[in-house]
């Protein structure tokens, strides 16, 4: 078999830590990020960017902060969509309040807001742990929704309640709007979750990320062994809270172009996110773009398969499409609980052994 680690050997310690340490998953990856920067750009039409390669980006990143916080860190969140939205209405007050300012500004200024509030939510989690700490992040949850939908400042005193992206560039492209073209927006985002996923894995490899882990693993052993539980929790709700934030600014200025708190950013979306890490595998990178595409293309692929095949009705489809999501939900946390990258991680060391799998 090609996949083998035999003639490769490392120097240096900078090529024994790479993230790919094996020469061949590298020239999958360099692959996968050539076609997807130079030839998706070229055939990406107006179905594939709204409907699947923009929710892919946009929930990829919001798993990956999600899953930093609750698999990486082990403090359980229910509140996603309402840090979504923080992140959603921070772009918007930006974008009108600064006309003049690039889309790259605010998209990162929303992160950093979104961050803030973020860690103030996390002040719970040096007191309590687990179901308690789930219940106080869904009460942000709906804090937070409450809160955008009766403070008229938050939508600018507009009468419907709802918030619409105006048109805007980022280094002089536009990317927002109806006049922005498909290829734009979708390498607007793709640019994104490219560096923040970088970022997101060399921050996991260094000394914050241990930190992560071992307070996951055991918070008292931790602190005796001089971790910081303080530092280590409200950090981990800032990065969190970050990576969601720019979700949410991308969700609402380029993929959307518009939103309402309650049926945007409403408790399904946080449930959604949740299912997407428990799916794709928890504390797992490859994890939370798996769960990401999982959870975007079944509703696609069960609709294409029960209405267009079988001629079944939209309603009999989603409530097949909601019951086959929560028994695969049941099925991987009792046979599989680390998800489909678990999966995958066993799929490649079968290769590695071939012909003598364990």
């Amino acid at each position: 078999m090609i996949y083998r680690e035999t003639g490769q050997f490392k120097t240096s310690y900078a090529e024994d830590s790479q993230i790919f340490p094996i020469a061949q998953d590298r020239y999958v990856f360099w692959a996968l990020m050539g076609f997807a920067f130079l030839v998706v750009p070229l055939v990406i039409d107006d179905y594939w960017e709204k409907s699947i390669l923009l929710p892919f980006l946009v929930y990829s990143l919001a798993a990956i902060g999600l899953n930093i916080l609750t698999g990486y860190c082990g403090q359980l969140s229910l509140g996603t969509g309402g840090f979504m939205a923080v992140g959603a209405y921070a772009a918007y007050k930006l974008m009108t309040g600064f006309p003049g300012l690039d889309m790259v500004i605010v998209v990162l200024a929303s992160g950093v807001i979104t961050a803030a509030v973020g860690m103030v939510f996390g002040l719970p989690s040096l007191r309590i742990k687990g179901f308690y700490l789930a219940v106080a992040t869904l009460a942000a949850q709906f804090f937070l929704i409450w809160l955008f939908n009766k403070v008229p400042w938050f939508y600018n005193n507009s009468a419907t309640g709802q918030i619409s992206a105006p048109e805007r560039t980022a280094f002089g492209v536009q990317v927002t709007g109806a006049a922005a073209s498909s290829s734009a927006s979708y390498l607007f985002c793709l640019i994104f979750v490219v560096l923040m996923g970088f970022a997101a894995k060399n921050l996991l490899r260094g000394r914050i990320g241990r930190s992560w882990m071992a307070i996951r693993d055991m918070d008292i052993a931790a602190e005796i062994i001089g971790v910081d539980p303080l530092r280590a929790k409200l950090s981990a709700f800032g990065v969190s809270s970050f990576y969601i934030g720019v979700a949410g600014a991308l969700y609402f200025a380029v993929w959307f172009g518009g939103a309402e708190p309650t049926e945007a950013f409403g408790i399904n979306v946080s449930f959604n996110v949740l299912f997407m890490i428990i799916i794709g595998g928890l504390g797992s990178m490859l994890g939370s773009f798996l769960g990401a595409a999982f959870i975007v293309l079944l509703p696609i692929l069960l609709k294409t398969a029960l209405v267009d095949w079988f001629s079944l009705g939209t309603a009999m489809a989603k409530h097949i499409e909601i019951t086959t999501l929560g028994a695969l939900i049941i099925l991987f946390l009792i046979l599989e609980p680390h998800g489909l990258a678990r999966l995958w991680a066993v799929a490649k060391e079968k290769l590695r052994l071939w012909p003598f799998p364990h």
